[in-house]
């Protein structure tokens, strides 16, 4: 399959990865080839500059963001949840019209440092304001609720854990779900949180994601809804 992944930082690289060794057509997008190739200093977050993951992961090609667009099948957002809208737009709404897009982004507000807050919440999602701005993308919230590398193996948590689906579009959430299994989530594990409103639980789950990794002092963790009966 034909896969863009939007966002070059370490949860576009950890879903681009994965998919490519998985066999998948897979590009990475971003605003600036040439300013991305160029960085040589780690971002925030410690992740290394763009080239020395690309040395490893060649098969993956950085385009622009519209290449991306153009080129996938299937979109993943995993771009900063405050540029999230921009970087779309950057996209182009015609390239994503009809495709399922797989949005991970976090609306998170770092300013006041951990735990950050949500710049939307309650009566709205990131997930929701997605699907407004673009119509006719097949919106599909899920893996915002684990750390990128439990999105893609999450052997690395013991024992079977939740992970949650919420969109619109019923084929669209299948299609995902299949992208999941081959991540490793096994089907009872996928919570259809029902239409993109779900994005909000999906979404506010964050403050105690952040929580707990402050005093659990790893990010491999997960929860596990457990039913009676």
């Amino acid at each position: 399959m034909k896969i863009a992944v939007l966002g070059t930082g370490m949860v576009g690289r950890a879903l681009a990865g994965r998919l490519s060794d998985l066999g998948h057509n897979v590009v990475i997008g971003t605003r600036d080839v040439a300013t991305t190739v160029a960085r040589t200093e780690s971002d925030a977050m410690g992740t290394p500059p763009y080239p020395h993951w690309q040395k490893e992961h060649p098969a993956v090609r950085l385009v622009t963001l519209p290449e991306a667009g153009a080129h996938g099948e299937v979109v993943l957002n995993a771009t900063n949840g405050q540029n999230a809208l921009a970087a779309l737009e950057a996209v182009g709404a015609e390239h994503l019209a009809g495709k399922v897009l797989l949005d991970l982004a976090l609306p998170l507000d770092l300013s006041q440092g951990f735990p950050p807050t949500l710049t939307v919440a309650n009566t709205d999602s990131l997930g929701e304001q997605t699907q407004r701005a673009f119509p006719d993308a097949r919106v599909v919230k899920s893996l915002n609720s684990v750390f990128c590398e439990v999105m893609v193996d999450p052997s690395r948590v013991p024992g079977q854990h939740s992970i949650f689906v919420a969109g619109n579009d019923p084929a669209a959430k299948k299609t995902v779900e299949e992208l999941l299994s081959e991540f490793g989530w096994p089907a009872g594990s996928v919570i259809d949180l029902g239409d993109i409103t779900g994005a909000r639980g999906a979404e506010m789950y964050a403050r105690l994601y952040f929580t707990l990794h402050k005093v659990l002092g790893t990010f491999d963790f997960n929860i596990a809804v457990v039913r009676a009966g």
